[in-house]
C-alpha cells in the first residue's frame, strides 16, 4: 500500500512540474512574441543578449516596456539606442567610493 501512495505521489509531483514548464513555455512564447512587434531586430537581439547574462534585468526591461506601450508613450518600434538607454536606467549601478584620509 505505501508503494502505490509513493507512486502517487510521485506521478502528482511530475503533473505539477509540466504544467509548470507549460506555463513558463506560454509565458515565453508571448513574451517572445510581444518583443517581435514592440522592438527592432537589433534591439530584440541585445536583449535577448542580457536575458543570458540579468534574467531580472531582462523582466523588469519587459516590464517596462509593457508598461510604456499600456501607457501609449511608445512611437513604432523600440530601436536599439532607446533599448540601450532603457536598460541603463533600469540597471542599478552602485559606485563603491573609497576616501582615504
Amino acid at each position: 500500500m505505501k508503494y502505490d501512495e509513493i507512486k502517487e505521489q510521485r506521478m502528482e509531483e511530475l503533473k505539477k512540474r509540466q504544467l509548470e514548464e507549460e506555463r513558463q513555455e506560454e509565458t515565453e512564447a508571448k513574451i517572445a512574441l510581444i518583443t517581435r512587434s514592440l522592438l527592432s531586430d537589433e534591439a530584440r537581439n541585445r536583449l535577448n543578449n542580457v536575458k543570458i547574462v540579468n534574467q531580472q534585468l531582462y523582466l523588469k526591461t519587459v516590464q517596462s516596456i509593457l508598461y510604456l506601450q499600456n501607457a501609449g508613450q511608445l512611437q513604432g518600434k523600440i530601436e536599439e539606442q532607446e533599448l540601450k538607454m532603457l536598460l541603463e536606467k533600469l540597471r542599478n549601478k552602485k559606485e563603491i567610493k573609497i576616501t582615504r584620509k
